[in-house]
């Protein structure tokens, strides 16, 4: 165990990286004051506020900005047009503080007078995902044009909102379900003249104040707003209600709209999908009410599924059914092919999970949780460098620093899902969190030495937690949940051992990075203990701890190999002990089929993920891959089916079997490793932040022709055969053919 002596110099570098975890980028203007209604129950959960302001000018200026904080979300028009759809990020940054937008307002206005709209939605609840204030409110500075928030501006709990009855979002969930009320709406509020339902606001504070406390600007982009699409639907009749069937194109997140004619008004229709309930845990839903004479309405609170569900009075007709998709501004620019339809199929499903477990932050499942356990995390950051561009590593670094800065103060534990109320330590995913496939990862593929300098420190306090006993293993420690993964003959302590080995072999490259070599020297002469104890558990054909009772476990042999623990001598009796030995999760599933391509198993590794993960990829009715082999009961966790830690074959298959990696931080120089297992074909592209690294392969004639593309200013370095020396390839496309 490292411990640290908290020299007054550390204690000032500790001092500045918080800081700059936290600084804010823009300042609000000294005028600009947190602001809610005056009336009524404000801080309620679920509380909707209208706040309206007009400013004239003689002329726009070159550039407006506005600096917008809000408690929970908002929604932004100038002049009646909206312009952003679903403003702000989940709290926190910090379990105090919180983030803030900037949002360029100079296309939307104009000479004379302008009429600033916000929508507030108050959460009013903590969740999973989301850290509550305790209080409603807004912050707006636009000092270009001499706007801030204050007592001037006009606003109103919007009376037309509402709290739907039961069945209530489970208690994971900051989100309420949402009714609305059409007889109580308030049309064209964003533009009239007249606001005689309005009142001046109250002010809460200057920007820093308690309980929103320091602003942190936005670190990940607006939500890309796909915009209103018409939707199909067919009628499944009932007594007295009809349930209106709309298939999505694929799981994604939607906001319904509505329009419809209904003469009497008082009708309720409930908006829903296919995913309302995970093994009966509900989520989000929608309500409405009509009024009388045609009317629109959309559903603003997100929600998601394969079908959307439209529940109507029996023999009501929708004049037309739309759907608003929303989502992370990053795009599925890596592309991959190959002649086996399966694992086409696999890829295309693997990207849908992956896009719709992302938004304020990554998710487990955006239905039931909606939170950021960095187990899954760790595996979903790793499938991004292989499919998304560059805009979603801003996610992940946001997720890395809000891990480090939900770190416990009385005990130095890492924990997750952050933010939010959960405070429990699930050992095994905090140390895969700080692994070479957590954080280095995030280095290797990104460069950016300025998160890792942040980060390491509470790197450092986190593994100072952990011992090693007289066995040379990682001393057993109970965090709050003692999560191995999910399934039956889970070897623990070997577990844990292992992920605890891949955790300090990061921490020694950090080390290394930042010209720590005291620290990297520790860190290693650990790891040469761990695999030692890990070694004393070698039983001629498998590792197992001695006090193991049941059937050998495949994740420990997965871990002992990608660690590097194991050696080639042994990898003929763990694949043998792979064919027979299937206990991982999807989860712990993807780090076996790396362990087999690593032992020069590739085909036999393409042959178990097909086997393992048929049912999900030949569903014809899902889009998206489940959380475990089955659907809810016959799952692990409740069973979603959008769960993206089982799409880690992505990962295996870019790296391993096209055999793509980074060799030097940022793509610099890049390994190209190919295993091309029982493809006879294929083509990858690969987004990294040197530009697109392109890879394809065709076997012919007893040869096998690789067609290369180098970004200008990297090199690739090409292994024809796993033993084989690299052939360096610079700039452009290259042409080599390997074989007989």
């Amino acid at each position: 165990m490292i411990h640290i002596r908290m020299t007054r110099k550390f204690l000032f570098l500790l001092l500045f990286c918080l800081c700059s975890l936290t600084s804010s980028a823009v300042d609000f203007s000294e005028g600009a004051r947190w602001i809610t209604a005056s009336q009524g129950e404000v801080n309620a959960p679920n509380t909707w506020i209208a706040f309206r302001r007009d400013v004239t000018l003689d002329a726009v200026p070159s550039e407006v900005q506005a600096s917008i904080a809000a408690d929970s979300k908002y929604w932004l028009w100038v002049n009646g047009r909206m312009i952003v759809f679903e403003g702000s990020v989940k709290r926190g940054p910090t379990p105090r503080d919180s983030y803030f937008d900037v949002v360029d307002l100079t296309p939307y206005l104009r000479s004379g007078t302008n009429q600033i709209a916000l929508l507030l939605w108050y959460f009013g609840k903590s969740g999973f995902s989301h850290t509550d204030s305790g209080k409603s409110g807004l912050i707006f500075s636009a000092p270009a044009i001499g706007l801030h928030s204050d007592a001037s501006w006009m606003s109103c709990i919007h009376p037309a909102y509402g709290t739907c009855g039961d069945p209530k979002p489970n208690y994971r969930l900051s989100e309420s379900s949402i009714r609305f009320d059409a007889a109580q709406d308030m049309p064209q509020w964003q533009t009239d003249t007249e606001l005689n339902t309005f009142g001046r606001s109250t002010e809460l504070g200057r920007a820093g104040d308690a309980p929103w406390n320091r602003l942190v600007k936005r670190p990940i982009p607006l939500w890309r707003d796909y915009g209103l699409k018409d939707i199909k639907y067919s009628t499944r009749a009932g007594a007295e209600e009809d349930t209106l069937v709309a298939r999505l194109p694929y799981n994604m997140h939607i906001t319904p709209t509505i329009t419809l004619q209904d003469d009497e008004g008082g009708h309720l229709i409930r908006l829903q999908t296919d995913h309302l309930f995970v093994s009966d845990v509900p989520s989000v839903r929608g309500e409405y009410i009509t009024r009388p004479g045609m009317q629109s309405y959309e559903s603003l609170g997100w929600m998601n599924g394969d079908e959307l569900y439209v529940i109507v009075p029996h023999g009501m007709k929708l004049k037309r059914l739309q759907y608003r998709q929303t989502g992370y501004d990053g795009m599925a620019s890596g592309t991959f092919w190959c002649d086996d339809e399966y694992f086409n199929r696999f890829w295309l499903k693997g990207l849908r999970t992956l896009y719709v477990n992302m938004r304020d932050t990554f998710f487990d499942c955006p239905e039931r949780e909606r939170a950021q356990w960095w187990g899954d995390v760790t595996t979903l950051l790793g499938e991004c460098f292989y499919t998304y561009d560059t805009r979603v590593h801003q996610l992940i670094r946001k997720g890395i620093l809000e891990l480090c800065n939900f770190q416990r103060e009385n005990d130095d534990c890492l924990h997750s899902p952050i933010p939010g109320t959960y405070n429990k330590e699930l050992p095994a995913q905090m140390l895969a969190s700080i692994s070479m496939y957590g954080f280095w990862n995030y280095y290797m593929n990104t460069g950016d030495r300025q998160t890792i300098e942040t980060a390491y420190p509470h790197v450092r306090r986190y593994l100072n937690v952990w011992q090693i006993d007289e066995t040379g293993l990682t001393a057993e420690r109970h965090g709050g949940w003692d999560w191995g993964d999910w399934g039956d003959h889970r070897d623990i302590r070997l577990i844990y051992a292992g992920w605890h080995y891949i955790a300090l072999n990061s921490a020694a490259h950090m080390a290394d990075l930042l010209n720590l070599p005291v620290e990297a020297a520790a860190y290693r002469k650990q790891m040469e203990s761990l695999k030692r104890g890990f070694e004393a558990c070698w039983t001629g054909t498998a590792y197992r701890y001695p006090k193991f009772k049941g059937d050998t476990d495949d994740r420990v042999q997965a871990l002992a190999v990608i660690s590097g623990i194991a050696g080639p001598e042994k990898y003929e009796a763990i694949t043998k002990l792979f064919h027979t030995q299937m206990h991982a999760s999807p989860y712990m599933e993807k780090y076996v089929m790396e362990a087999l391509f690593q032992m020069g198993e590739g085909e036999y590794a393409m042959e178990r993920c097909r086997q393992r993960f048929n049912e999900m990829v030949s569903d014809d009715f899902h889009t998206t891959l489940y959380e475990g082999w089955g659907i809810g009961n016959n799952g692990f966790g409740g069973g979603t089916t959008n769960h993206a830690w089982s799409g880690g074959a992505i990962t295996v298959i870019a790296q391993y079997l096209m055999g793509l990696s980074p060799a030097s931080a940022g793509w610099s120089e890049f390994d190209i490793r190919p295993q091309t297992a029982t493809f006879r074909k294929a083509r990858i592209t690969v987004p990294t932040v040197k530009g697109t690294v392109g890879l394809s392969f065709v076997k012919r004639g007893g040869k096998t022709i690789y067609t290369i593309d180098v970004p200008e200013g990297t090199t690739g370095r090409f292994f024809a055969t796993r033993y084989s020396s690299p052939r360096l390839l610079t700039g452009g496309r290259h042409v080599l053919s390997v074989g007989e």
